[in-house]
């Protein structure tokens, strides 16, 4: 039985993957961090919170609420702050960029976190289908909105929440809200490989001036016992049967702190992250014209000029 335990140890350890060893302190930093009142965003803020202050961005104010006030008391920060966004309504994200460009002069660190994940066959706000609406367009808006303050902040970092799920995307263009054929599965990773190349296409971009002022990196958290499968009966079943070999949302966190935080990032751009380290890119996640042509596709949807 020694052997036995020994065996699940070192598998768990396994599953556990890498953990962020950086101390950095973020006094006097801000960080905004989307979908944090649960599962890895949530751990994300609770790390954070130990080190700085953290803005809270969450649809759901009463859930946000609840999370930041444990994370006050268990960390003893009380700059802990849940502000109200909405991903599936540009209305909403625009009132948040607003009202958090009239409150706060600075902002170090973006972290878009928050995901829909599975979601059966339904529309934001704006029209756009749910995964591509909330995990990619909700995100380029809301990084629009607030470049120019993390430019202002340099060294800035904006952190995209991928996912392994990018290698079985790719991006219609000629379908891309679903309309003609929909698949939820596909519909969640066509979004993360969407994630990818928004995060390349965007570093590309802030790397084209003549200073470096924030770095854009993208990551798989690694499969995590979360609430993002919550839209599906099977995929909740399969997640409580081998929740062993799945990571907590403490351990899924360790990357995206790692991408905030780490010091060895300072000037790193454009990458993406698994378990604390470079890890490989799908082809499709490497394809420099694709990048441009959502980059300019996703202006066109949102109404905006990003040059």
């Amino acid at each position: 039985t020694s052997s036995l335990t020994a065996a699940g140890l070192s598998c768990r350890r396994y599953v556990a993957g890498g953990q962020c060893k950086s101390t950095a302190k973020l006094e006097g930093k801000v960080v905004i961090i989307t979908g944090a009142n649960t599962g890895i965003g949530k751990e994300t803020a609770r790390d954070l919170a130990r080190r700085g202050k953290v803005i809270v961005a969450c649809r759901d104010i009463a859930k946000a609420e609840a999370a930041a006030s444990e994370i006050r008391a268990e960390t003893g920060n009380q700059q802990v702050i849940v502000k109200k966004l909405d991903l599936a309504d540009t209305k909403s994200i625009r009132e948040f960029a607003e009202k958090f460009l009239a409150e706060e002069k600075e902002l170090h660190i973006l972290i878009n976190n928050a995901g829909v994940m599975l979601c059966p066959y339904s529309k934001t706000a704006d029209g756009f289908e749910m995964h591509l609406g909330v995990n990619h367009l909700g995100h380029f808006l809301l990084t629009f909105l607030l470049l120019e303050r993390l430019k202002q902040s340099a060294p800035a970092r904006i952190v995209n929440v991928s996912s392994l799920a990018h290698h079985g995307g790719r991006i219609r263009f000629h379908d891309l809200h679903g309309e003609k054929s929909y698949n939820r599965g596909l519909a969640y990773c066509h979004s993360k490989l969407a994630n990818v190349l928004f995060t390349r296409e965007l570093a590309r971009r802030l790397q084209g001036k003549s200073q470096r002022t924030a770095e854009s990196n993208a990551l798989h958290p690694g499969s995590v016992h979360s609430e993002l499968v919550r839209h599906s009966f099977v995929m909740m079943w399969l997640w409580k049967i081998f929740s062993f070999f799945l990571k907590t949302p403490w351990e899924g966190a360790q990357t995206s702190v790692y991408c905030a935080v780490a010091e060895e990032l300072d000037s790193v751009s454009g990458q993406y992250f698994s378990d604390c380290q470079p890890a490989y890119v799908s082809p499709r996640g490497r394809d420099d014209e694709t990048a441009k042509k959502l980059w300019s596709v996703s202006c066109e949807l949102l109404g905006i000029q990003w040059d």
